[in-house]
């Protein structure tokens, strides 16, 4: 049989150191997983807080930039409203005064024009036969709009229609009976 003396006894120590070594390094390792762990962990938490917190700074910036363009764009209509003008229109006499009065009414206010501007206005578009009626009006009152309302309206308004049709009444009832006698006088 082999000896068993100090050679073995000696190994058998060696091996317990080297166990006891092995003992202590499996337990650093497992500490150091652990704290690997821990650490993978809060950097996973603060990867999912720094994300949160990149998506509350986008989000609050993008909210900033529409209230941004929601004022300028607010801001543009505004200009765009105050711009609209609708160009003035023209009266020759011709055509019924009632349905320029109306659409001169609509033009001025939508304009916002105020009554020395109508007055102005009105004057301007005046022309051909419409435009004598300014010839009876003083210059000084040439910028008071109910003086030229009322002078348009005596010349071209409903009230110059009646004596009109009358005026057309009659010359159609001349004619007629004209019609009736003259065949009678060529008997």
């Amino acid at each position: 049989m082999p000896e068993t003396g100090p050679l073995p006894r000696s190994m058998d120590k060696q091996f317990e150191k080297l166990f006891a070594v092995m003992a202590g390094l499996e337990q650093k390792m497992e500490a150091g997983q652990e704290e690997m762990r821990t650490g993978q962990e809060r950097l996973q938490q603060e990867m999912r807080s720094g994300r949160e917190e990149i998506k509350n700074q986008i989000q609050a910036h993008v909210e900033s930039q529409v209230d941004e363009i929601k004022i300028h764009a607010d801001g543009c209509i505004g200009k765009i409203e105050e711009e609209v003008q609708f160009k003035p229109l023209t009266f020759d006499g011709q055509a019924s005064r009632t349905v320029f009065k109306t659409q001169f009414d609509v033009v001025s206010s939508t304009n916002g024009w105020t009554d020395f501007v109508k007055a102005g206005q009105l004057v301007a578009s005046l022309r051909g036969s419409a435009a004598e009626v300014l010839q009876g009006i003083p210059a000084d009152k040439l910028t008071d709009l109910t003086t030229i309302e009322k002078a348009s309206e005596s010349i071209f308004g409903d009230s110059h229609l009646t004596q009109f049709y009358r005026t057309e009444l009659k010359t159609r009832s001349q004619e007629k009976a004209f019609k009736y006698w003259l065949p009678m006088w060529n008997d």
